[in-house]
């Protein structure tokens, strides 16, 4: 088995901890693991990622660094602070429109001092040839790019590390973990669990909540997920092998659209801020959670299971979306928001 190079950029282990609140509430035991608290520029699931995406850029000489994303990408936020932090230039592709005003991850984005290029998501390829051409031009070379939600063969390195890390903290504590629930949205992080799992003998049953319905114009998030999980095991002969009935990805809740912010939304935030002081965000763990809820709600699980929800951060966009989920505020009359 071979293993890619990485750098050092996070803080892990990441916490495991009972929730315990809302354990009395449902007839399940639920956990969490707390990769808010990575604390690249607030934190979140991509600067695993980014500690062998990184190295990567770096071992091929690279200077500067160009990933792209969604206006409020958590991927984009983190990746821009490890560049800096590697002395590279930062460049981000940003969908229009443009808002007024810079808030969330833009305003986190453009304090590390990135350069923003906003292209329309249907014209994204042909932009990105554009935008890679003119950086080559001023440096000389190619840029090093990092696919959203460095969400490929190498970054999804960060999540077999991070498997391995939850299975000794497992075995340190005595605990048992029937399923592990979290935010699928570019498939790096699903794929890079499966691979885990199998690599070390983690019994959990892996599920992801597919958040972004139109991730890809041209795959399934189910397709990508196993073409890369193909790829990392070909390119680092790793002694598994991923099928498709292992990837268990739940779509239902995607319906509204990516970063449309509903009721499930709002109330998987409320319910974990006020049953156990977290902050989810709008976009991905809030959806994630909320469908949590909802599938305990259903009874989907076994009765006395043991589950654990993992965060993936995301909570800088909580202040970008706040008109979106505070839908009454009545300003000097108490500190309660109604919804």
């Amino acid at each position: 088995m071979k293993h890619p190079d990485k750098v050092n950029i996070g803080f892990f282990p990441t916490p495991v901890h009972k929730l315990e609140t809302l354990s009395k509430k449902y007839p399940y035991n639920l956990f969490i693991k707390r990769d808010d608290l990575t604390g690249l520029a607030f934190g979140g699931n991509k600067t695993r990622k980014l500690e062998y995406l990184i190295a990567d850029a770096l071992d091929k000489g690279a200077r500067t660094i160009v990933t792209e994303g969604a206006a409020q990408s958590n991927h984009v936020r983190q990746t821009m602070a490890a560049a800096r932090k590697f002395g590279l230039e930062p460049h981000a592709i940003l969908f229009k429109p443009e808002p007024e005003d810079y808030d969330g991850n833009i305003l986190i984005d453009m304090f590390m001092g990135t350069k923003i290029h906003w292209v329309k998501r249907d014209e994204l390829y042909s932009e990105r040839i554009k935008v890679m051409g003119v950086i080559r031009d001023c440096h000389g070379q190619d840029p090093y790019f990092i696919p959203m939600g460095g969400s490929n063969e190498i970054g999804l390195w960060g999540y077999i590390d991070a498997i391995d890390e939850l299975k000794t903290q497992l075995e340190m504590s005595g605990q048992k973990i029937d399923y592990i629930v979290f935010a699928s949205s570019s498939g790096g992080t699903h794929a890079g669990m499966l691979i885990g799992k199998k690599l070390y003998y983690l019994q959990a049953q892996i599920i992801g909540i597919e958040i972004d319905k139109n991730m890809y114009p041209d795959k399934t998030v189910h397709d990508h997920i196993k073409t890369i999980t193909q790829y990392a095991t070909a390119d680092f002969e790793l002694p598994v092998s991923i099928d498709g009935e292992d990837i268990i990805l739940i779509e239902e809740y995607n319906e509204a659209g990516y970063g449309v912010v509903t009721d499930l939304e709002r109330n998987a935030i409320y319910t974990m801020a006020r049953q156990e002081g977290i902050l989810l965000d709008p976009v991905y763990t809030g959806r994630a959670f909320g469908a949590l809820l909802n599938l305990m709600d259903k009874k989907y699980f076994p009765e006395g299971s043991n589950i654990l929800f993992w965060h993936t951060g995301g909570q800088p966009a909580l202040f970008a979306y706040r008109d979106r989920l505070f839908t009454r505020h009545i300003p000097g009359k108490d500190n309660e928001n109604l919804v």
